[in-house]
């Protein structure tokens, strides 16, 4: 066993960092906005000078934001094989509304690994503070999967399956993503050229560079926002999701929702196929 289970605790250095209202625009794009109708529809995520509009930030824009550089406390888990890396799961926390500038401190550890049998689950959180008061901003969670590197015997984790009520979805929403997506979110800063490059797709077994799942979180967390928080971002305050099934650039996105007793489950589709699992969201 290769990886390093003494980075559980390992914490990065505070990580200076900031974004304005042009990187917002650019986020709102790359996760669909303005597309149904660019000049009747949320105009508020995808223009800054419009008159009576107020511009607001996309709650899941912070995905892409509160990096510390480099690898962080990844760096700590010892001779994994990164190419063997799944984001397996996302989750954020909102502590206040995410504006459309800011200058943050990012802070990132390892919370824990758990072993999965065939992999290691590595829980990676990120919590960025705001400059301007000193307070929380925004928790971001990834739960990451480093195949071939369980089987130690070490404690398996909490299991968190989502069950989802036996009847119809009480909302829907429907988005096309275009067949050039990949091209415009990859400029938030993921360049990963499994997104970008054929031959290298090619190599992990897909017809044509795939969708960043951050993406379709991003579509999705667009999608909750009109139909659970009626298009008032400020409402929007945590979001978990499981990743389930790559996304291939212009397939339609289907967000399906259900109201469990107060509590907002959602999956969402790509045909037939759950490409986003496991969806539980909470509002302020």
């Amino acid at each position: 066993m290769a990886i390093n289970l003494d980075a559980i605790g390992v914490e990065s250095e505070p990580f200076e960092s900031s974004w304005d209202s042009k990187d917002c625009l650019l986020y709102s794009l790359g996760v669909g906005a303005g597309v149904t109708d660019p000049t009747g529809f949320e105009l508020e995520f995808t223009t800054e000078n419009t008159k009576d509009v107020e511009q607001k930030s996309l709650p899941t824009m912070c995905v892409v934001l509160g990096g510390t550089g480099g690898r962080g406390p990844l760096s700590e888990l010892g001779e994994v094989n990164y190419s063997k890396m799944v984001h397996g799961e996302q989750g954020i926390i909102l502590h206040k509304p995410l504006p459309t500038s800011a200058r943050i401190l990012s802070t990132s550890k390892i919370s824990n690994i758990y072993d999965k049998g065939k992999a290691a689950l590595v829980i990676l959180e990120t919590t960025a503070t705001d400059t301007e008061d000193n307070q929380p901003l925004f928790t971001n969670i990834s739960k990451l999967f480093f195949r071939d590197e369980g089987g130690w015997g070490g404690e398996r984790g909490p299991v968190d399956k989502v069950e989802f009520p036996d009847r119809d979805p009480d909302s829907v929403a429907s988005y096309e993503t275009r067949t050039d997506q990949a091209l415009l979110y990859r400029l938030n800063g993921d360049r990963n050229p499994l997104h970008s490059d054929p031959s290298f797709a090619a190599l992990g077994g897909f017809p044509k560079p795939i969708l960043h799942g951050l993406c379709t979180y991003g579509f999705t967390g667009r999608g909750l926002v009109h139909l659970i928080c009626d298009g008032d971002p400020h409402a929007f305050k945590s979001m978990d999701g499981r990743f389930s099934s790559p996304v291939i650039p212009g397939e339609t996105l289907e967000i399906h929702v259900w109201d469990d007793e107060g509590t907002f489950k959602f999956r969402t589709f790509a045909g037939d196929r759950v490409v986003l699992d496991n969806g539980v969201m909470a509002t302020r």
